[in-house]
């Protein structure tokens, strides 16, 4: 895996708030690989929709 330094763009602010949300348990389950495709907005690994799926609205 090759290292990812950091990055220049910030966070989106507003995923930030809703990963700080969620139940402990939750956020215990979420590597920090998926964390940072959700507040970046990549595209989220299924592993990651998996444990979120309580939590999304589909749109």
């Amino acid at each position: 895996m090759e290292h990812v330094g950091p990055r220049k763009e910030k966070p989106d602010p507003e995923r930030m708030a809703i990963l700080r949300s969620l139940p402990l348990e939750v956020k215990q389950q979420i590597t920090g690989e998926e964390a940072q495709a959700f507040l970046y907005k990549e595209e989220l690994p299924d592993s990651l929709l998996e444990k979120l799926k309580d939590y999304l609205v589909k749109e």
